[in-house]
């Protein structure tokens, strides 16, 4: 059965599934969905084009699907789309896209979004990406599957943080962040990998050997940033490999921040 608290408002043309509860004081606008079995905590504000995932539970004062913070924005229609089975925790604020930045905010399926953290205009969040309080990112941010995004940090806009990357707490990130990269630091700087994270998904000892040999590769010899990736993708048989070559050849609007 869905549940819906007499004092929350629920405005015409709102689609709600089966086994939703919405607690005191949610405010779920006409144009949003929320799939079944997704839980508003109380004091929750989803507005906009905003669809939420399956079994997605939303914490008090969260605002999700708000307009972005875009001096450019001027009332087009844009969305944002939230996966199944996140937990987004109290005051989390998501905005939604521009019309310049392909008009969607997305996040994937089971992140934990801890509190105070912000999603800006056109991110795209993966799937299993925590971040952690007060973390912030600015607009059109990528991070990819898996990734951690440490306390009280932030991204500058259009910065990529590849799968499986941590970035440790207070860091200012400028530049983009290959796979699996560690990095911290008031001025965010590469310190490594994040070998705590690869244990911790089962990586095999073989495949940490040779990321670790890659990376040290990347780090020295001749040539650009992206020629030593050219070099490192001849040189190792290793999937982990080849996901750090391919993020470092694709495209972005950003420089990379490179090993120390």
């Amino acid at each position: 059965m869905t549940t819906i608290h007499p004092s929350a408002v629920i405005e015409d043309g709102a689609q709600i599934g089966s086994d939703v509860t919405i607690g005191p004081f949610c405010h779920v606008g006409p144009d949003v969905r929320l799939e079944d079995g997704v839980v508003l905590r109380s004091h929750v504000v989803v507005t906009g084009h905003t669809s939420i995932g399956a079994e997605t539970t939303v914490f008090p004062g969260a605002v999700l699907g708000e307009i972005p913070q875009d001096l450019k924005f001027s009332g087009e229609t844009t969305r944002v789309e939230i996966g199944a089975r996140n937990r987004i925790r109290e005051h989390v604020t998501i905005n939604a896209g521009t019309a310049g930045g392909g008009a969607l905010t997305s996040v994937g399926d089971d992140c934990l979004l801890m509190a105070g953290c912000h999603i800006a205009h056109d991110c795209r969040v993966g799937n299993r990406v925590i971040v952690v309080n007060q973390a912030v990112m600015g607009g059109h941010c990528v991070i990819e599957d898996d990734a951690i995004i440490g306390g009280m940090s932030a991204l500058h806009q259009f910065v990529r943080v590849g799968k499986g990357a941590m970035i440790g707490g207070m860091s200012g990130v400028e530049r983009d962040v290959i796979p699996y990269g560690l990095v911290q630091g008031e001025r965010a700087g590469l310190e490594g990998l994040n070998l705590v994270g690869l244990k911790r998904r089962g990586v095999p000892r073989e495949a940490i050997h040779a990321l670790r040999a890659a990376f040290k590769d990347l780090g020295s010899g001749e040539g650009s940033f992206q020629d030593r990736a050219r070099r490192v993708a001849d040189s190792y048989d290793s999937p982990q490999v080849r996901e750090i070559v391919d993020f470092i050849l694709g495209d972005t609007d950003r420089s990379f921040l490179t090993p120390r």
